[in-house]
């Protein structure tokens, strides 16, 4: 289950983070700026592919848990579902923000990356729980997506949890997709300044 959240944090995150900053150095961005399409369907148009790649990254690796490693799933795959798409789309959400006010594949690669990864693999509860942290640490695991669908990977997983047993980590990782999806379009203009 850890390695599911990892994987579907990182992945996601980066591949859309390039996906604008590529239009922008090679000048396919112009296409949006001629185009009747708002800023928020461009960038929608440009997360549902990473939206559908990272569901079949949750089919794979669940597959692979549950066959493979032998890690039986105890709860509801119905639950685990939903809260991957959430996770995914607050993922691609952040990817999309950083892709939005950096200028080259380079710097969107090593913000999203080591944004995405340094957050999940220290504050998300995957090295210590977030409920033992305190502080600054506390503040910034719950701040970030990775750590509410720890909850929902783990309690999916050796919980035996049901989808209604996740409805604030539902909430939340809706709350990250939709926030740092507008603060892209927002961040994103229809022309260059």
């Amino acid at each position: 289950p850890n390695v599911l959240m990892m994987v579907l944090t990182m992945i996601p995150a980066i591949m859309t983070a390039l996906s604008v900053v590529r239009e922008r150095e090679i000048g396919s961005i112009a296409n949006l700026y001629a185009s009747p399409a708002s800023v928020p369907q461009y960038l929608i148009g440009k997360q549902l592919p990473y939206l559908a790649m990272g569901v079949f990254n949750f089919v794979s690796l669940s597959l692979m848990i549950v066959f493979w490693f032998g890690v039986p799933l105890k709860g509801s795959l119905t639950a685990l579902f939903i809260g991957t798409l959430l996770h995914v789309a607050a993922a691609t959400a952040f990817g999309l923000l950083v892709s939005a006010f950096t200028k080259s594949q380079t710097a969107a690669f090593f913000i999203s990356a080591i944004g995405s990864v340094t957050i999940a693999s220290n504050f998300s509860g995957l090295m210590y729980p977030v409920s033992t942290m305190s502080g600054g640490a506390y503040v910034i695991g719950v701040s970030f997506p990775a750590s509410w669908y720890q909850r929902v990977s783990i309690g999916g997983f050796t919980k035996g949890l049901d989808m209604w047993d996740f409805g604030k980590e539902y909430a939340m990782l809706a709350m990250f997709a939709i926030v740092f999806l507008t603060l892209a379009c927002l961040s994103l203009q229809k022309q260059e300044k």
